[in-house]
């Protein structure tokens, strides 16, 4: 199941909550993702704060990449 959420005032953060087996993810249009959650209500409230975090100039958090092996 998807649920997008919109950042305030335009900007280009689209999030969407993404279910695999038992986990969700929540995901941006602008390349960030949270940590898998058992619950839907946490990887909500984790696109919430990212849309709210990106939406007033903070600097957006995004995953590293592993270290090549």
């Amino acid at each position: 199941m998807s649920e997008p959420a919109r950042a305030p005032s335009g900007a280009d953060h689209s999030t969407t909550t993404n279910e695999r087996g038992s986990f969700c993810t929540a995901r941006c249009s602008c390349g960030w993702y949270g940590p898998a959650r058992r619950a839907r209500s946490l990887a909500r409230e984790d696109a919430e704060n990212h849309v709210t975090t990106a939406g007033g100039g903070l600097p957006v958090r995004r995953r590293a990449t592993p270290p090549p092996v």
